[in-house]
């Protein structure tokens, strides 16, 4: 019964907790149990905060038995990759200067997911700072996929997708800088949200006016996203972006209703020069035709112009290097060789040349802006091929169907950073397999701030794709 407990939805959770069928003791300490089991093996998290967990539980169940309100995530656990701030609870960022802080507050989007009633199952691996996506760091070694102990887990919130994909726990908050959210959930076959700008607060970002960085959820199922979205989502003073963005009712109209008929999906393989493998391309057409049979009219858009990953080094790289420099100075030893090197590319980088990605990076949301006034969503693969090798090297090769290239980020994720320089809502969702037994993942986008709808169509075409019951052979 409690390893039955770790394959539900939250959505059903919730609903079982309401009805007092099952407690938030016993889904505590099964989610708890199945962690320290499967984390030699996996190697998700960096804490797991086992006693304040179940202290939390046992605090829920009282409120449930004694017919309190209980809030929308009462008694259900959730992750928190190791970026975000848990008051607390020691969050290191991934890196080894770091390995003891312990924050006096919560991040926005925690405090609001523990105000519902969530519990904090423990923090979730990521590279140092997220800077890259693969999750592996000198202070905790290498996060494995889900699906092949063979394969990474993707970044860089690969702690995050993992502990999903795995059953351990069916929410988890992550971050999404340039695909770090949808990387790993399409590497693990999950649900990988980058919400619009403003959407969900980013409390913890510097650059508030500038930024490109969002705290996002990832599950298993579109109406779990949906729900997390509904708890985090809402205007908070820290965020510029987010004051005044309606909170709609994500629960009701993001649910699989209604069909695509009159909506146009736009469609891209890839930018020129930027091959998939015959796998992705098969499962890419199988969700076009997926799409089509929902009613939606398709229409393929150019991929010209779209091969931006100069543009968002150019300013990422740059917000890293003023971060982080003087770190790297005090902590030449403790930080990996892989992280140094991209702080030593933004030295390359003049103020003229980070002003004119910002000048790229308005023209691109204006492309994107015609594009989506032409169609309702766009629609393309998340990645070029399955998760890569588990010792993959960010500045190492990438295989593509036997085909070698030099560069990674470009090479394997060409569609993600795009939006999160643009600020429009895309998600990864479960898209099928390849040959390999390792998950493909369908990336579609929505127009501006209309993150519902585009929950509506993942939904639906979760429903149509019938991909729920498979589990990574670990989870069975």
């Amino acid at each position: 019964m409690s390893e039955d407990l770790c394959l539900l939805p939250a959505t059903e959770l919730r609903a079982r907790i309401g009805r007092k069928e099952i407690s938030p003791v016993e889904v505590t300490a099964a989610m708890l149990a199945r962690a320290e089991r499967l984390q030699p093996e996996l190697n998700c998290f960096i804490t797991l905060c086992g006693e304040e967990a179940i202290a939390r539980a046992k605090a829920a169940e009282r409120q449930v038995m004694a017919g309190e309100p209980l809030g929308l995530l009462h008694g259900i656990p959730f992750t928190v990759k190791d970026i975000v701030s848990t008051k607390g609870v020691r969050t290191t960022f991934g890196a080894v200067p770091y390995q003891n802080n312990v924050p006096d507050h919560d991040a926005v989007a925690v405090a609001r997911l523990r105000a519902q009633g969530g519990i904090l199952l423990g923090k979730t691996t990521t590279p140092e700072f997220g800077s890259k996506c693969l999750t592996d760091s000198p202070l905790f070694g290498r996060t494995r996929n889900a699906w092949s102990a063979d394969r990474s887990s993707g970044g860089s919130s690969g702690g995050a997708a993992v502990a999903v994909a795995s059953g351990i726990a069916p929410l988890a908050v992550a971050t999404d800088g340039g695909g770090s959210t949808r990387i790993p959930a399409a590497c693990n076959g999950v649900v990988g949200i980058k919400q619009s700008n403003g959407v969900i607060p980013h409390s913890q970002v510097q650059d508030a006016f500038g930024n490109q960085t969002y705290v996002t959820p990832t599950t298993r199922t579109v109406a779990d996203t949906a729900l997390m979205m509904q708890a985090m989502a809402g205007e908070d003073p820290s965020d510029p972006w987010s004051i005044g963005v309606p909170v709609p009712d994500y629960l009701g109209l993001a649910a699989p209703r209604g069909d695509l008929r009159g909506r146009r999906v736009l469609f891209c393989l890839s930018p020129p020069g930027r091959p998939v493998t015959a796998d992705v391309a098969a499962a890419f057409k199988a969700s076009l035709d997926r799409l089509a049979g929902l009613g939606a009219e398709l229409e393929e858009f150019s991929g010209d112009g779209f091969d931006i990953e100069p543009i968002w080094r150019a300013i990422n790289h740059t917000v890293w290097r003023t971060r982080f420099e003087k770190l790297a100075a005090d902590y030449p030893d403790d930080l990996s060789p892989t992280f140094l090197k991209q702080l030593a590319l933004a030295a390359k980088v003049s103020g003229v040349d980070y002003q004119q990605a910002m000048f790229d990076r308005t023209a691109l949301f204006r492309r994107v802006q015609s594009l989506l006034a032409r169609g309702d969503l766009l629609a393309m693969p998340t990645l070029t091929r399955t998760a890569l090798p588990i010792d993959q090297e960010l500045f190492g090769t990438i295989d593509i169907d036997g085909q070698s290239f030099d560069s990674v980020r470009p090479h394997w994720f060409p569609w993600t950073m795009l939006f999160n320089m643009t600020g429009h809502p895309a998600v990864s969702i479960p898209a099928g397999f390849g040959r390999d037994g390792l998950p493909i993942g369908l990336h579609l986008v929505g127009r501006f701030r209309a993150d519902v709808e585009l929950l509506r169509v993942a939904a639906l075409f979760e429903a149509a794709s019938d991909l729920l019951g498979r589990w990574p052979a670990l989870a069975s």
